[in-house]
Formats: structure tokens, C-alpha cells, sequence
């Protein structure tokens, strides 16, 4: 998966059709969309503030290594997770491939 045109490709709009199907999934797995605006939103609950806190250090090196940043926000156990892709304006492969890593170190906690 390197490589320009993979990269460029990844941070493209989705197409409806493959967005739906997409959408289905991560529906499936707790994540909204977000009402104004091309985005999901999913909240997390740890047990402990630790637990959020090394959740959120683990997303941050993964995020780094994407290039790739979520917009999120934490109080004690609880993170919110907002993502998008600014360069495209909504969602787009990126923001799914995040999701699925967000999800997959949640149920590692």
C-alpha cells in the first residue's frame, strides 16, 4: 500500500454505492454519520481513564504513521471520535481503514 497513487486514491470521496455498503458495516460496529457534515462519529467507553489514555496513544501512533489525524475529545473514560477527510471534503477511504484500526484496538483493551 505505498506508493502516490494508492495514497491519493485512499483520500478520495467515496462512491455512493460502496459508501452504503461501507456504512452498513461500520454501522454495524457503533459508528454514526454525522448529521451536518460528511463525517462519523463513534464514543468509546473504557474502564479506566489509563485505559482511554493508551487507547488514545495507540490510535495516535497509528493516525501519525497515516498521516491522518482524528478529531476527538476525552473526559475521564469516554473518547469521542470524530473522522473525515478535509482534503476531499467528507469521507473517504482513509477515514474507514482508521475506523476499522479505532475499532480492532478497542476490543484488544
Amino acid at each position: 500500500e505505498t506508493g502516490k497513487i494508492q495514497t491519493s486514491y485512499d483520500s478520495h470521496w467515496l462512491p455512493p454505492a460502496e459508501r452504503d455498503k461501507l456504512m452498513m458495516e461500520l454501522r454495524a460496529a457503533g459508528w454514526m454519520e454525522v448529521e451536518d457534515r460528511d463525517a462519523i462519529f463513534k464514543e468509546l467507553h473504557f474502564k479506566t481513564f489509563n485505559q482511554a489514555f493508551g487507547f488514545m496513544s495507540r490510535v495516535a501512533l497509528q493516525a501519525e504513521k497515516m498521516n491522518h489525524h482524528p478529531e476527538w475529545f476525552n473526559v475521564y473514560n469516554k473518547v469521542q471520535i470524530t473522522l473525515t477527510t478535509h482534503d476531499c471534503g467528507g469521507l473517504s477511504k482513509r477515514d474507514i481503514k482508521m475506523a476499522k484500526f479505532i475499532d480492532k484496538i478497542a476490543s484488544s483493551m
